[in-house]
């Protein structure tokens, strides 16, 4: 480190107390820094999967859940709640599940556009499909064995699935405008839900013909047949399971439940599983009875990039913007997915008086969202790969895209004025305005950066700190040093920012998320956030947990 950024930051360490004992003559000093940090505790306890969706219950009784952010399929089982990985990632990003006339297994890896199959639990896995963005739901045809699969959101499209694997699908009908989690009735028919138009249809795959059965939903999600005449609906945005009379389409809400509701099973007996991918959730309903039961959930989905203010932890949890009371662990949503429509899958979280800002390397975009209000005030569209926003109170926004490996200056109308602080930083991650004015970013190569927040003020980027494995999250501790997730290695450590050397805060913390094929390396952020005391929280995206970690004093 330069001589001058030495003496600079050393400055402004002594100077902080008298400037807080300045400030509405508070004289309470700020925390000191701490001889040694106790183990690490849970404030907010753990939870199976990484979002939740496909539900299945197979021919030997087993509820199985997939999971595309976390990559892998679960086993649920159905008494105790306990889940464990039933096929591991990458190959086991599900989804949705399907089971074959013969106890067949079929699953669509979202990310990867591929359709898996296997005709046993110990017969070789096999690729029937790829190239299809967004393969999203399947089901077979449990007379005659076939397979079929639909594109969502990345698509929009059904096929026919040779299940050998010798033919390529067959497009049976385009544009339907979202046909999601859906199932084959014994007529042959394809039953369920039209995302984007609000209804459940039938369709013919044998020539595309489509029919209404119901409309007047707010984003059905996936619907089954009870073999009772009954299709069973859940409606994502209101949280609601419809029972809709096949032979009149009459709908009648059969159990209020949380929105983010994903999919749905039938089980031999009757029991209805459905999944809540913003809780990490599975239910079991009675509909003879009406009980609804808690079988496995969490109260975060995927936490990822974390900032503390007060007594509040702010946390972009991919599925949901959540609010976390550091007193308590009790954790409140602002967002939850499709409840609020504006919301796009968040990695990460900036801070100001007045806004959040959410970014989202995957939908490459980052929200704005007015703290008093709690509404989304703008979105900016078009980022490339951005991992982290940090919102300034003159109105403008930092955003540091990691496929350019650039930190920029967002302002303007539209925040269509761009002014690029910094360019050539492999990988930035994770951003926090230092207190001594300039901006701070871990490079996912390995290193802690200084940026000036003005071009003018300092030039280039500065390594504060080099030899990093995978740095993720990122915080300052009332005492001027840094805390830094450092992902491969599954530690944090303190760095000092006037010398570079570092000593471990905590190790062999569950962190490191592994990505899937063709997805970047820092996957989900781990967040870092210190609150006003010098205690230091961290984000879990191996079991979905937040810790706390105190100063030993």
């Amino acid at each position: 480190m330069p001589i001058s950024l030495r003496r600079r930051t050393a400055a402004f360490a002594l100077a902080v107390p008298a400037l807080l004992a300045a400030l509405g003559g508070c004289t309470t000093a700020p925390p000191t820094r701490p001889a040694a940090w106790s183990a690490p505790e849970a404030l907010v306890q753990p939870s199976a999967f990484a979002g939740v969706h496909g539900l299945a219950v197979d021919r030997q009784g087993r509820l199985l859940a997939g999971s595309v952010v976390g990559n892998s399929m679960w086993e649920v089982d159905r008494r105790t709640g306990q889940a464990r990985v039933f096929i591991a990632a990458p190959e086991g990003q599900a989804d949705d599940i399907a089971v074959g006339p013969r106890g067949e297994l079929a699953w669509t890896n979202y990310l990867m556009g591929m359709l898996r199959y296997r005709e046993s639990d110990t017969a070789p896995m096999r690729v029937l499909a790829k190239d299809l963005p967004g393969l999203n739901s399947l089901d077979f045809d449990r007379q005659s064995g076939r397979l079929y699969a639909s594109q969502v959101f990345l698509g929009d499209a059904l096929w026919e699935i040779d299940r050998t694997g010798q033919q390529p699908p067959r497009l049976i009908k385009k544009d339907m405008g979202g046909f999601n989690g859906f199932e084959v009735g014994p007529d042959g028919w394809l039953y369920g839900p039209l995302w984007f138009k609000g209804q459940v249809v039938k369709i013919n795959p044998a020539n595309g013909d489509m029919s209404v059965i119901a409309g007047g939903f707010q984003i059905p999600a996936a619907a089954n047949l009870d073999g009772k005449g009954n299709l069973w609906v859940v409606d994502t945005r209101t949280g609601e399971l419809v029972r809709v009379e096949l032979a009149t389409g009459r709908k009648t809400v059969a159990k209020q439940l949380t929105p983010s509701l994903d999919n749905l099973a039938i089980a031999p007996e009757g029991t209805i599983y459905v999944s809540n991918m913003a809780n990490n959730a599975v239910d079991a309903f009675n509909p003879a009875t009406g009980e609804l039961r808690r079988l496995t959930g969490g109260a975060v989905a995927v936490p990822a990039g974390m900032k503390a203010d007060g007594d509040r932890l702010w946390v972009a949890d991919v599925f949901g913007f959540r609010e976390v009371d550091l007193r308590n662990g009790a954790v409140s949503d602002i967002f939850r997915m499709q409840r609020e429509p504006e919301l796009e899958y968040p990695f990460a979280v900036g801070l100001s008086k007045t806004r959040f800002a959410l970014s989202s390397w995957f939908t490459g975009t980052v929200q704005l969202v007015d703290r008093a209000t709690r509404k989304t005030t703008a979105v900016i569209h078009g980022l490339k790969a951005p991992y982290d926003a940090i919102p300034l109170e003159d109105g403008s926004v930092l955003v540091a895209e990691i496929a350019t490996g650039s930190i920029t200056r967002a302002s303007g109308d539209k925040f269509a004025t761009r002014q690029v602080l910094a360019s050539g930083i492999q990988g930035p991650v994770q951003m926090v305005l230092g207190a001594d004015g300039a901006v701070y970013v871990t490079e996912a190569a390995g290193r802690l950066l200084r940026v000036p927040l003005s071009p003018s003020a300092g030039g280039a980027p500065v390594a504060v700190a080099q030899g990093l494995a995978m740095p993720e999250g990122l915080a300052q501790t009332p005492w001027g040093s840094f805390i830094v997730a450092e992902s491969a290695a599954r530690r944090l450590v303190e760095i000092d920012p006037a010398n570079g050397s570092q000593r471990t805060v905590a190790e062999n913390l569950p962190i490191g998320l592994a990505a899937g094929p063709g997805l970047p390396p820092p996957y989900v952020p781990t967040g870092v956030a210190v609150g006003p005391d010098g205690s230091v929280y961290v984000s879990a995206d191996l079991n979905n947990a937040i810790y706390r970690i105190r100063p030993a004093r």
